[in-house]
């Protein structure tokens, strides 16, 4: 069995306590951005929708609409995550 304490630095997993405040930190800025984009994202589709999201998928149950908002979802978190890797 393989120990993750040994493979921890090779796989990137160790921090320096005195590194650590600066990565927060920058996790926390991309955090909020992230969350601010898919704000922003969501917004646009309800606002360009001609109907009600919200009473579209919570009372119409259209499922199709969920998944259309949930890959949107999807494609938004990987386009952040490829600009945060670069």
């Amino acid at each position: 069995m393989v120990d993750l304490l040994s493979i921890a630095p090779v796989l990137g997993l160790v921090v320096k306590l005195e590194e650590l405040l600066p990565v927060l930190v920058t996790t926390l800025i991309f955090v909020l951005i992230g969350l601010v984009i898919f704000a922003v994202a969501f917004l646009i589709v309800v606002l360009v929708s001609p109907f009600s999201v919200k009473k579209e998928i919570e009372e119409d149950q259209n499922s199709a609409l969920a998944i259309i908002i949930g890959a949107m979802i999807v494609g938004i978190a990987i386009i952040i995550a490829a600009a945060i890797n670069g």
